[in-house]
This record gives C-alpha cells, structure tokens and sequence, in this order.
C-alpha cells in the first residue's frame, strides 16, 4: 500500500502520541492481568462469577452513558478531554493500588474501582479512538487506526507477561502503582503535541436530539448495521478472554500466575499480527469482517478441545489474529464510512456495543465456566463467532447480491459494488445550510 505499514509514523504528532500510548498501554495491561489474578486467587477460591461481574462494572458504563460520551467526543476539545480522563485513570490505578499494598483491599473495592473506572474510560474511548483523525487526517486514518491496535496488542503481549513475574515476586499491588506511572507518559505526550499541525474538524452543531440522530444514522445504513451487530454478538459473549484465559490456567491446567500471564501474552502475538496485517490494508470490506468472525468461532472451537497448556497457547496466537483482524476492521470500516460531524456519536455506539455488551455477556460466561468447566464457556464464544459470520453473510446475500459459483472445477463468488448510502444530514446542518445558502445569494444579489 502506498506508503508502507508504519506510515502515520512519519506525522510527528502521531509519533509523539503512539510513545506514550504504548508505555500506558503495557501498564494497562498490566493492571488488568493484575486485577483478574487479585480477584480469581486472593479474593476468592477460583470464582469466575466474580471475575465476570468485574468486567460488568468496568465496561457497563460504556453503555449507560451513551447518550453523553459520543455528544463530549463529537462537541468538546478531545485533546482537553484526553487529559482529564487519563488523569483520572491514573488516580483509580493509584488508589487501587495503595489498599492492595497495604493489605486493606477487599472485593467490594474491586467492584467499586472497576465501576469508578468504567465511567471514566466511557468517555475517554471514544475521544481517543476518533482523536486520531485529528492527528493525522482522512488519508491516513485507516493505517493509523491499525497502528493503534498494533501498540494496544504489543502492549498486551508484553503487559500480561511482566505482570506475572511482578505478582509472583512483590504482589499485585505494585503492578497496579506502576500502572498509574505510566499515564504520565501519555499525558506527557499530549503536552508535547504541535497544535498547529492537528487536523482539527469544525465541531458538530449543539442540537437538541443529536444523540437519536447517531442511531439514525446507523439504522439507515445496512452495512454499519451489520458490522455492529456482528460486534455485538462477538464482542457480548466472544470477548471474555480474562475469563476464558484465567479459568482455564487455574482450572483445567493448574498453572500459576506466570503461565497465565505468558498465555495472556502468547494471545497477544496473533493479536499483533493481526493489527498490522489490518494496517497495510486501505479500506477493509465486510467479506473480511465475515471470514475473521468464522475463524474466531472456529479458533474458540479448537481451544476448548486442546487437551494441555502448550497446544492451547498455540490456538491462542490464531484467535489472536481473528480478534484484531475482526475488531480493527471493524472500527476502520465504521470510522472511514461515517461522515466526520457524526463520527464521535457513531464510535461511542461501537463502543458501547464492543464494550457494554461485556455486562451481559461476561456474568454468563462467567457462570458457564462456574457450572460447567471453562471448555463450555469457550463453545460461548466458539457461536458467537459463527453467529456474526451468518449476520455478515445475510448482509452480503441482501444487500450485494453475492453469488456463488463453481469454474474450472473451483468454487468462485461475486457479488455488486458497494451502495454508497446518500449522505445524512442533520436537521441542525441543514438548517445551517439553508442559512448560508441564503447568505451566499444576497451576497451575489449585492443586497
């Protein structure tokens, strides 16, 4: 592709930004492989339920508040908004870490700090997700998009691993403090950005009913339709992975904090590989977003049939590259089909979905590991991932009349160019426009 893999990296303000994001980025990770152990080991006997209630609080809020975070990332200054919520994180990382050093932690902190947590990230998500078509522009967005889910998984391949080593020689509570350090990196880096140079967008008119518009806007385009519902599928009952990793190491393999962080880690190879493979691409299309929801329900099923710790991290690096593959492609094709004014309401949906179908999803796995074994969790995810693949090719039969066919003895497919779906206008930039159109004509009239 024109330009190469790495070349958002030549803009100096995403240069500076990806820095720091991948130092917070590894403490992140972390913290989360910190806090599974914490509650999985120390504050329960091996409770998967309470796991997955964790992972309720903290991505529940992306749901709950909606209707705020996708209106703040669309109206407010985003780099502003970045520094107070990573601020924030920092602070919880902080605090979470003091009770666990001191030896004061209970589980109800957990839950508290998780939920605390949760609320914070509702807003800085989809202020940095579409912060970084402020940085480097419509021409690069698809690669820089990728590049940041290639920081996001390196940083997962490295986190987990030194959070292992750390529980296992000073405890958990360190790793959190070392989390809160590293946000100084990024806020850091926020500092360190040349204004000038961002590729700032006019902001979309404060209106009455701009939240319903986002919903609007999706419900008239089949194709975001379907890329969120197959997201949601996966993203509900498929993206549980600090359950299916954690019950899996302790239950069926007996490992320890080591061996379940270097698994968290081993994940993290395929989930790299796939970001990168996701950031050569231009524009991704939804037969890829098909094929990676196959292979994520094909790869879960292999999983819950591996019958040792080796030959299960093995499958771990294939569904690594699934995962990415699926949820990159996923955010490009929603970021680079959505017209800017509605970009920060339509990603705060795509969040809220990718996250805030956790709280329903993980209580159930949850409790499916708990019930009956932690290979039945996995055949979860194994159908939702072959679900959203039938969503994608319902989608595909509809609306692009694919057809397949067999020639020269090989099966074949074709299927019509994509529908450009006229272009949605606000009630507010209408009004706009009228004004100015008006504007314009009196101009040209001399009046």
């Amino acid at each position: 592709m024109k330009g190469g893999t790495f070349r958002s990296l030549r803009n100096f303000n995403y240069r500076v930004w990806a820095s720091g994001a991948i130092v917070s980025n590894v403490g992140t990770w972390m913290q989360r492989t910190a806090q599974d152990w914490l509650v999985l080991t120390e504050l329960t006997h091996h409770n998967a339920t309470a796991v997955g209630i964790v992972m309720s609080l903290q991505f529940g809020p992306q749901m709950v508040l909606l209707p705020l975070t996708g209106y703040a990332a669309d109206h407010f200054d985003r780099r502003r908004l970045l520094f107070v919520t990573q601020a924030a994180m920092g602070a919880l990382a902080l605090g979470l870490g003091l009770l666990t050093v001191t030896g004061l932690v209970r589980l109800w902190h957990v839950y508290l700090f998780a939920g605390l947590l949760g609320c914070v990230t509702a807003f800085d998500s989809p202020a940095r997700q579409t912060f970084v078509s402020d940085l480097v522009g419509e021409a690069d967005l698809s690669n820089a998009v990728g590049l940041n889910s290639t920081s996001f998984n390196a940083a997962r391949m490295i986190g987990p691993a030194v959070a292992g080593l750390l529980i296992a020689s000073v405890g958990t509570g360190w790793v959190f403090l070392i989390n809160a350090l590293s946000f100084v990196a990024v806020l850091g880096s926020l500092r360190m950005l040349r204004l000038s140079e961002l590729h700032l967008k006019p902001r979309a008119v404060r209106a009455r009913g701009s939240f319903v518009e986002g919903f609007k806007y999706v419900w008239r385009r089949p194709d975001l339709k379907a890329a969120l519902s197959m997201l949601f599928l996966i993203g509900t009952f498929g993206l549980n992975f600090p359950i299916f990793i954690s019950t899996m190491s302790v239950t069926a393999f007996h490992a320890g904090a080591g061996q379940y962080g270097v698994l968290s880690s081993t994940m993290a190879i395929g989930s790299v590989t796939g970001a990168l493979l996701a950031a050569r691409r231009a524009k991704p299309r939804m037969v890829l977003l098909l094929g990676a929801a196959l292979c994520f329900g094909l790869g879960c099923t292999l999983a819950a049939l591996m019958p040792n710790y080796v030959l299960f991290g093995i499958v771990l690096v294939a569904i690594g590259i699934s995962t990415q593959t699926f949820t990159t492609s996923t955010n490009s094709l929603v970021q680079l089909t959505t017209e800017p004014a509605m970009r920060g309401r339509v990603i705060a949906i795509l969040l809220a979905i990718s996250l805030g179908g956790t709280p329903l999803g993980a209580p159930v796995v949850g409790w499916v590991a708990d019930r009956f074994g932690p290979r039945w969790a996995l055949g979860v995810g194994a159908a939702a991932g072959v679900a959203a693949a039938l969503v994608g090719l319902r989608y595909l039969f509809r609306h692009r009349q694919l057809r397949f066919y067999m020639e020269r003895g090989r099966p074949r497919y074709s299927m019509d160019d994509p529908r450009q779906a006229p272009p949605y206008v606000s009630p507010a930039a209408a009004i706009q426009a009228a004004a100015l159109n008006e504007a314009e004509e009196d101009s040209s009239a001399g009046v």
